[in-house]
């Protein structure tokens, strides 16, 4: 590549080769390099240009100016002068060095000719708890008062009755765009910094408790029934609830469209993707920027005000949640997951489209698994934009989101560190990384997490970087360990699984994720014969079954080694044999999925489908009722309840 396109590329942290999943070198195309970091507002097209640009480059170092955000962690200084306006209105002075006592927090420093963001932010967290819990697909759940959804009045119930866990790891409750057919992914959603009213409980609403008994009737009837296929259908739950809850919005009492601009802004994209269509760069012209004439007459509206409403509901039913878990004693409470990014077309694409990527979809390179490349098709954060705008966006989005939880999952954590990008008319496999600025990324989530008092779990597996593990430990931040993956890969070609003993302490320990097989499908090959139902195996079937009978081979020779089973133990043992190896790692926190303690056979998503398979649609074959008093629940709550391993 030529020497000045890869110096301007570096530059604006752009990737021009990137080590792949064989750990070899691999060169991304010019083409790509333009493209990226055109998407970042270069111009990188002729040879006149990039001069033009490296010129600009040169200049602003020459002027030594600082960047829009400044961070510091606490107890350190920086070589500045300028005027600190601290958050709580005081001032304080920098005479050539940064004072070391600022406090945490986002303050101001202004110099003779910039004023920029300073935000202080802590080294670390405080150690988290030990503590075991449940991992819970919300959706999934159904009782005989939800409407064929689970439901934030069955997860305050299934938090009263989780028999001593001391965390709920919930998937994502990010929003959607209220219009039809309404997707099932809760990780391409349309704002991270709302939640989905698909998970209301009609009739834990004030309205609903001040009606009459003839619309409570009324109301009532509206609950859907069960689909035909046995499936969770989305779209048939939100248009019962969505009807019952404009009978009630008379009921509702004021609502104060001034109280949170940020809220209006988004109950108002709601309310005009019901009327234009959920893909706001498809609205008429007027209405496609947030800060436009017509945008701002129509923040008014009736229909704004009901999306502020059930925003309102969503926060009131989960802090009762949040409520129940205190008052069950759990050290952590509910840890709420953040989707690695959102659908562009949808309500964050729209608000925040001054400090998004436009037109670029985040994904992943070609690997062993995946050797074309992914292209999730969500939207990605400008990190010059970030810094520019003090990292307002990312700031507000953590705010909410630590309002209302103990701890926060965050999926993909590299992408802290790096994103895939995949410029528009290319393909997945000719994308390349962008870098974002750690110590600012991750120092700001510490800093909301340490406010908030919530612990933080970063989900590292894959191919990442040995730094992003190391990071994350030095921050009390924990990864991932998932027993299908907690293998000895560097000194043993035959990829054993790891004994208890050799997992990491910072980690949160589980043996299945929602992309993985659960438990008693792994056992019987279910991953494969789903596969090759839907054409999805990359060898052939005998070679499929071989691979998947040699890894069941070592696991259970793993859970023989640990003395945990026998040649004789039943399958339903051998899942319990599987969390009580989770029981006796030194993992901080360790938890157990319903789909794995029932005995599920199907995985909530399989990769590589959409319609093919019914991901996020799937509930469990059980009701919540039957599952608090289901003993293998009973069984496993007291497996690691009284863990061996934890403590080291």
């Amino acid at each position: 590549m030529d020497a000045d396109l890869t110096a301007l590329a570096e530059a604006h942290g752009v990737a021009t080769w990137y080590e792949d999943w064989h750990r070899e070198r691999r060169e991304v195309a010019t083409e790509s390099v333009i493209g990226v970091l055109g998407l970042l507002g270069v111009d990188a097209t002729s040879p006149a240009a990039i001069a033009e640009e490296l010129a600009a480059i040169r200049t602003a170092r020459e002027r030594r100016r600082l960047p829009g955000t400044v961070i510091v962690r606490r107890g350190t200084t920086r070589p500045l002068t300028g005027t600190i306006h601290l958050e709580d209105g005081s001032l304080a002075r920098a005479d050539g060095r940064l004072p070391d006592d600022l406090p945490l927090g986002w303050h101001r420093l202004v110099t003779a000719d910039q004023d920029v963001a300073l935000v202080v932010v802590p080294t670390e967290l405080p150690e988290p708890p030990e503590a075991w819990g449940w991992m819970l697909q919300l959706y999934a759940l159904h009782s005989a008062a939800s409407w064929g959804v689970g439901d934030l009045g069955d997860l305050r119930t299934f938090v009263e009755g989780s028999r001593g866990a001391g965390l709920i790891l919930l998937n994502p409750l990010h929003a959607i765009t209220p219009t039809l057919p309404v997707p099932p992914s809760p990780y391409s959603p349309s704002s991270r910094r709302f939640a989905n009213p698909v998970y209301l409980r009609v009739a834990d609403t004030a309205a609903y408790r001040l009606a009459d008994p003839p619309l409570r009737e009324q109301i009532d009837a509206l609950r859907p029934a069960p689909a035909a296929d046995g499936l969770i259908d989305y779209t048939a739950v939100w248009q019962a609830k969505r009807a019952a809850l404009r009978l009630l919005w008379p009921l509702a009492g004021e609502v104060d469209l001034d109280a949170d601009p940020g809220l209006t802004d988004f109950a108002t994209f709601c309310a005009l993707a019901e009327v234009h269509g959920p893909n706001w760069r498809e609205w008429p012209a007027e209405y496609r920027r947030p800060d436009s004439p017509a945008v701002r007459a129509a923040r008014a509206g009736d229909q704004v005000g009901f999306h502020v409403w059930l925003q309102r509901l969503l926060d009131d039913q989960l802090d009762a949640a949040n409520r129940a878990a205190s008052d069950a004693g759990m050290p952590v409470g509910i840890v709420h997951d953040l989707a690695v990014g959102i659908d562009p077309d949808g309500a964050d694409g729209w608000l925040l489209q001054d400090v998004l990527a436009a037109g670029v979809h985040t994904g992943a390179p070609p690997d062993a698994f995946n050797q074309l490349g992914q292209d999730w098709g969500l939207a990605a954060w400008r990190p010059d934009r970030l810094i520019e705008t003090g990292y307002a966006a990312y700031r507000d989005m953590l705010q909410r989101i630590f309002r209302r939880a103990g701890g926060l999952r965050v999926d993909h954590v590299a992408g802290l560190w790096r994103l895939w990008w995949v410029p528009p008319g290319l393909g997945p496999a000719e994308g390349t990384y962008v870098d974002y600025d750690p110590e600012a990324m991750l120092g700001i989530l510490a800093l909301e997490a340490h406010r908030a008092g919530a612990v933080v779990v970063g989900e590292d597996l894959g191919t990442v970087q040995p730094l992003v593990t190391e990071t994350l430990e030095r921050m009390n931040m924990l990864g991932s360990a998932v027993l299908w993956f907690t293998r000895d890969y560097r000194n043993d070609p035959t990829e054993q699984y790891l004994p208890p003993a050799a997992y990491p302490r910072n980690a949160l320990a589980t043996i299945s994720t929602h992309d993985l097989p659960t438990a008693a499908g792994f056992l019987v090959g279910e991953q494969v014969r789903v596969r090759a139902a839907l054409g999805q195996l990359t060898g052939t079937l005998e070679e499929e079954h071989e691979y998947a009978d040699k890894d069941r081979a070592k696991l259970l020779f793993r859970l023989t080694e640990e003395g945990l089973i026998t040649p004789d133990t039943p399958p339903e043992e051998i899942i319990v044999a599987m969390h009580e190896l989770l029981a006796r790692t030194p993992c901080r926190f360790v938890t157990a999925s319903l789909y794995d303690v029932l005995g599920e056979l199907r995985q909530p998503n399989l990769p590589g489908t959409s319609d093919e398979y019914p991901n996020w649609r799937i509930p469990l074959t059980a009701g919540l009722e039957e599952i608090l008093a289901d003993p293998r629940v009973a069984r496993i709550a007291e497996v690691l309840s009284t863990r061996k391993g934890a403590a080291r």
